[in-house]
């Protein structure tokens, strides 16, 4: 590979846009992940998950594009994301200061965001291998330039977070329609009811993702003692 040749800067441009395009809804998880973290933790957090979702795009796009096709992955993927968005919701607000330490907030909310993800690259590994081709130099040289962006997304979205806690709900919502488009897509339900029917129940899939995101987070959610009281 030739960093002379234009055709490649062409192609890193192309993935480094592309991969902006597809980490909105990382930069969704980073920002709801970490939101709770002290202000001096926060940049780190953010920093190092948007490290982690890019390195785990790289890894996912080099070994397991393979995997995509297999039955019942897209199924697992939606449930686990559900699981996600409503832990999200049910953690919001909630203040542990006394009984975890500012580290394993970090590296739990981190965690979050490796195994949120894990998930959602699922699908979005495969438009990034199919620019990159065989290149793979090429392909995490666009990865890598992509993770300042991704932290400035998921800066912003935290400074909202903090203003407007409200959207903590629009976020976990977003995750829930993710969700329900990757349930929609997996190869399992397209062979067993035909690509053209899944895609008719596309948005019905990802909006009853969304609505169930909601009503298990409000079911689930701790209520607070009314202080009246």
């Amino acid at each position: 590979m030739s960093f002379v040749d234009p055709l490649i800067w062409g192609k890193l441009a192309e993935i480094i846009a592309l991969n902006i395009v597809l980490s909105g809804d990382n930069a969704v998880v980073i920002a709801l992940a970490c939101r709770a973290l002290a202000p001096a933790q926060r940049a780190k957090g953010i920093a190092l998950g948007a490290g982690v979702a890019v390195v785990l795009r790289v890894v996912f796009t080099v070994l397991i594009a393979s995997l995509l096709n297999a039955p019942f992955l897209h199924i697992v993927g939606a449930l686990l994301l559900v699981w996600i968005a409503v832990k999200l919701i049910i953690e919001d607000g909630e203040s542990d200061e006394d009984s975890i330490t500012a580290s394993s907030k970090l590296w739990k909310a981190v965690q979050t965001v490796a195994i949120a993800d894990i998930v959602m690259s699922l699908d979005n590994v495969l438009a990034i291998a199919a620019v990159a081709k065989d290149s793979i130099p090429l392909l995490i040289a666009g990865l890598v330039i992509s993770i300042p962006l991704i932290v400035l997304g998921a800066s912003l979205i935290t400074s909202l977070l903090t203003r407007f806690p409200v959207l903590v709900w629009a976020g976990a919502a977003l995750l829930g329609w993710v969700a329900g488009e990757m349930f929609d897509s997996d190869p399992w339900l397209i062979t067993r009811f035909g690509a053209d029917m899944l895609h008719r129940l596309e948005y019905p899939a990802a909006a009853l993702g969304a609505l169930l995101v909601l009503a298990l987070g409000y079911w689930l959610k701790p209520r607070r003692p009314d202080p009246a009281l």
